[in-house]
């Protein structure tokens, strides 16, 4: 297995930058031809989201359905997917970005039964006590 930093997938999805995108993708493909898996974290999804919706000015719905769909793509191991697919459930939903849903999912599993936030946006989810 090899791991993807957020500018490789980034490249990967976007092809905006040709020699950067030409060389991710071939990294991916040759991964995947010798039947190894590209993981991508947490943490990478994370990055990922940000940088498309603010960076690149993705919309909410279209990147909600990118992380869908590298969830349902056989040549990506996702870190904590079980979570990350609870968080995407979320964050389909809600207000708040990604990140704040992912913080709330993996509070949740490690026994708290809130996650103390300062942002508005989570006021209304019953995960989230705003201070």
């Amino acid at each position: 297995m090899k791991g993807l930093d957020t500018n490789v997938l980034a490249r990967y999805l976007t092809q905006d930058d040709p020699k950067q995108s030409a060389r991710a993708d071939a990294f991916i493909h040759t991964t995947v031809a010798k039947n190894e898996r590209c993981f991508i974290s947490a943490v990478v999804l994370c990055e990922l989201t940000w940088v498309l919706r603010y960076a690149y000015k993705v919309s909410k719905a279209d990147v909600e359905m990118t992380i869908e769909r590298l969830l349902n793509t056989s040549q990506f191991e996702i870190g904590d997917r079980d979570l990350v697919r609870r968080a995407n459930d979320a964050y389909r939903s809600g207000r708040a970005d990604f990140a704040d849903y992912l913080i709330g999912t993996l509070a949740h599993d490690a026994g708290c039964d809130i996650t103390a936030t300062f942002d508005r946006r989570l006021r209304d989810d019953a995960a989230f006590q705003v201070l």
